[in-house]
C-alpha cells in the first residue's frame, strides 16, 4: 500500500515537472510576447503614429486633413552632457525650457526607467530639420513623426471639433490607449473617433548592456505597420455651411438646414463659434476661448433650450386638426388678441375673423389660443389633464420633447409638459386651460433646440414624416445605423399638411396688403413656403424664429434660423433663412435681394445680449 502511494507521488511529481518544463520551453522558445513586452528594457520601441482618418463635405471637399509635425523625444538614460544653447537655438525654445525639463526627468528617472518621452510636441517641419541637421551632436534626443490636423476649409469650428492629447481620466476609461496619444474630444472628431484614429505601429530596436542600440529586432520581423485611420464623408455642404457662418457673424444663435428626402444635415451654424484656425491649435486658445462671455464652445444648435414661438403654432394646428376640434375652413375672430376673463394674449392688428391659412399666413396669436382650448375642452377625454397628455403624445411624436437621436454628441432633448408638471405646480385638479394658454403660440414651458425646430420644418415638408437628422453618410469605410434611413411618422395624418403648407406659402408669397409675416423672404421661383416666430425673451428683446422648406412640392432644403434678442422673426430670422436657401438652390444671391444680403452680414447685434 505505501508502495503504490510513493508511486503515486513520483507519478505527480513527474507530471508537475513535465508541465513547468513545457511552460517554460513555451515561454522562451516559442512565445515571443515576454521578450517583446514594451516593458522589456532591452527593447526599444520607436512608435508609428497613424494619421487620422480625413473628414469630407458632401461634395468630396475636404474639410479636415492631415499635415507633419514633429515630437522630440528623449531617453533620459542615453543622455549625456550636451550643449544646451545650441539645442535651444536649432529648436527656438528658451534654455531654461530645456534646463526644467531634463531636471524633471532626473527627478523622476526611476519611474521613467529606459523609456522615451516627449520634451517638445509638434515641432514644425523647419525646426524638425534645424535639429536633424545637428542632431549627433545630442545623443538620447530623436524626433519622431506625427500627423496632425489641418483645416483647408473655414467652415463649421463647432461641429467638426478639436483633437488633443488624452489626460489621466480619458486613459482609465480607455485602456486601449497610452499617454501621449491623440482623441477627439468634441464633435464630429469625438462621435466618430472609433473610425478616425487608426492603430499606431512600432519598430523594436535592441538595446545592449552599455544602453546603446544594436539593431533592430529580427530584422523588424516582429515590427508593426500603422494603421491609417478610416476617411469621413459628412453631409454637410462646406460652401453653405461657411456661408451660413458669415450671415451669423456678430450674431447669437443657430441656422440649421436638412435636406428633408434623408435627413442629412446640410448646415448645422453656431453663432458665436469657433474658427477653424483655433481647432487647429487649440492649446493656444483654450483659455481665451473659455473666458469669452458669449461661450463659443457651446453649441447653440443641439444644446440650446429656447421656446419656439409662433412656428409652433402649426404643431398645434395640426393636432387640433387631427382631433377634429376644427376645420381647414373654420373662422375665429381676433381682436387685437385672445381675450379670457380680465387677461388679454395679445395679437397685432388684421382683419377679422380669418380662417386657418390665413391665421397662418398672419400668425394670429387668437386663432390659435382657441384651437388649443378646444384641445383640452373639447370633452373627448374626461378632463382637462387627460387631454394635455394626449396632446404632448401628440408633440412627442413630432420629435420635442426628447433627444432626436442625431449623431452628433452631446444633444439636448428640450421639455414638452404634462398633466403632471402642472400638477405639481397648482395641484391635481387646480388648474384649467387658460392657466397654460401660452402652449397655444409656443410660449410657457415649452422648450426644444434649433435642431429640433428644423426637423419640424423638414416634417411638415414631407408631409408628415422625418428622417432622424444626420451628420454622416454612407461611405466604403463607414456604413450609418439603419435607423438613420427609417421614416418617423406622427400621429398626424398626412391629409392635414395641405392646409399647413399653403398657409406657409402664403407667409411668403403674399403682399403685404394681404398680411402675409414673412414676405421678406420671398425669391422668386423658389416657392419658399415658411412661418415667422417671435419668442419671448425675459432677458431682453425677443428671440427672432423663422422656419422654411422650398420648393414647395419636392423640397430640397429645410431651415431654421434663431438669433437671440433679435425682435419680430421677420427682421432678422426670415432675412437669414431665406439667403441661405437661396445659396443653395440658386447658388448665388440675386442683384434685387444684395442689400438684404449685405444688411445681414453687416447685422451687429452681440450688444443686444445680455450676458452673465
Amino acid at each position: 500500500m505505501k508502495l503504490d502511494k510513493s508511486n503515486k507521488l513520483k507519478a505527480g511529481l513527474a507530471v508537475a515537472v513535465s508541465i513547468i518544463l513545457a511552460k517554460l520551453f513555451v515561454i522562451q522558445i516559442v512565445d515571443e510576447s515576454f521578450k517583446i513586452d514594451a516593458s522589456n528594457n532591452s527593447m526599444v520601441y520607436s512608435i508609428i503614429y497613424p494619421p487620422r482618418g480625413i473628414i469630407d463635405d458632401r461634395n468630396g471637399k475636404i474639410l479636415v486633413g492631415n499635415k507633419i509635425a514633429y515630437d522630440l523625444l528623449v531617453t533620459p538614460k542615453e543622455v549625456g552632457e550636451f550643449d544646451t544653447l545650441a539645442l535651444s537655438r536649432a529648436l527656438d525654445v528658451p534654455e531654461t525650457f530645456i534646463r526644467e525639463k531634463m531636471a524633471g526627468y532626473y527627478r523622476d528617472r526611476r519611474k521613467i526607467g529606459y523609456q522615451s518621452v516627449v520634451m517638445l510636441k509638434q515641432m514644425t517641419p523647419e525646426q524638425y530639420m534645424k535639429f536633424a541637421e545637428i542632431s549627433y551632436m545630442f545623443p538620447g534626443f530623436r524626433g519622431q513623426a506625427r500627423s496632425i490636423r489641418e483645416y483647408p476649409y473655414n467652415a463649421g469650428g463647432n461641429l467638426l471639433g478639436y483633437v488633443s492629447e488624452v489626460d489621466a481620466d480619458f486613459l482609465k476609461r480607455h485602456k486601449d490607449y497610452s499617454p501621449g496619444d491623440y482623441a477627439g474630444k468634441t464633435g464630429i472628431e469625438a462621435t466618430c473617433e472609433k473610425y478616425l484614429k487608426g492603430e499606431k505601429g512600432y519598430n523594436i530596436y535592441l538595446r545592449n548592456s552599455k544602453n546603446k542600440i544594436e539593431g533592430r529586432y529580427r530584422d523588424g520581423e516582429m515590427d508593426r505597420e500603422a494603421v491609417p485611420g478610416k476617411d469621413i464623408s459628412t453631409t454637410i455642404d462646406a460652401e453653405l455651411q461657411h456661408y451660413g457662418q458669415e450671415l451669423m457673424k456678430n450674431k447669437v444663435g443657430s441656422l440649421v438646414a436638412i435636406e428633408p428626402a434623408t435627413g442629412e444635415i446640410l448646415t448645422l451654424v453656431s453663432s458665436p463659434g469657433i474658427d477653424v484656425e483655433m481647432l487647429a491649435d487649440i492649446g493656444s486658445h483654450y483659455n481665451d476661448i473659455l473666458a469669452n462671455p458669449y461661450k463659443p464652445m457651446f453649441n447653440r444648435a443641439v444644446q440650446s433650450s429656447y421656446p419656439p414661438g409662433s412656428v409652433f403654432k402649426l404643431v398645434n394646428g395640426l393636432i387640433g386638426l387631427q382631433e377634429g376640434v376644427f376645420t381647414p375652413d373654420t373662422e375665429y375672430p381676433c381682436s387685437m388678441g385672445y381675450h379670457f376673463g380680465r387677461n388679454t394674449l395679445a395679437c397685432h392688428d388684421h382683419r377679422s375673423p380669418i380662417d386657418f391659412e390665413e391665421a397662418i399666413m398672419m400668425s394670429c396669436n387668437a386663432y390659435f389660443c382657441y384651437v388649443f382650448r378646444g384641445l383640452l375642452e373639447s370633452g373627448r377625454y374626461g378632463s382637462v389633464d387627460e387631454a394635455l397628455d394626449v396632446w404632448a403624445r401628440y408633440v412627442k411624436s413630432f420629435g420635442f420633447g426628447e433627444k432626436l437621436g442625431s449623431d452628433f454628441p452631446s444633444e439636448l432633448g428640450g421639455f414638452i409638459p404634462d398633466s403632471g408638471y402642472y400638477d405639481k405646480i397648482y395641484g391635481k385638479g387646480r388648474w384649467k386651460a387658460t392657466n397654460v394658454i401660452s402652449l397655444s403660440i409656443g410660449q410657457g414651458e415649452i422648450g426644444c433646440t434649433p435642431l429640433h425646430l428644423a426637423n419640424l420644418c423638414a416634417t411638415i415638408a414631407n408631409r408628415g414624416y422625418y428622417y432622424i437628422p444626420h451628420l454622416i453618410r454612407d461611405s466604403k469605410e463607414v456604413e450609418i445605423d439603419d435607423r438613420y434611413r427609417e421614416k418617423q411618422y406622427t400621429l398626424v395624418d398626412t391629409v392635414h399638411f395641405h392646409e399647413v403648407i399653403e398657409g406657409m406659402y402664403r407667409a411668403v408669397n403674399s403682399g403685404y396688403a394681404s398680411g402675409g409675416t414673412a414676405t421678406i423672404a420671398a425669391v422668386k421661383g423658389l416657392d419658399i413656403c415658411g412661418k415667422t416666430g417671435t419668442a419671448q425673451n425675459p432677458r431682453g428683446d425677443d428671440n427672432s424664429v423663422f422656419i422654411c422648406f422650398a420648393p414647395k412640392d419636392h423640397p430640397k432644403i429645410a431651415v431654421a434660423a434663431y438669433v437671440e434678442n433679435a425682435s419680430f422673426g421677420a427682421r432678422w430670422a426670415a432675412p437669414l433663412a431665406s439667403l441661405l436657401v437661396e445659396k443653395y438652390l440658386n447658388g448665388e444671391i440675386c442683384e434685387e435681394r444684395k442689400p438684404l444680403e449685405r444688411r445681414m452680414l453687416d447685422g451687429y447685434l452681440l450688444d443686444k445680449v445680455k450676458i452673465d
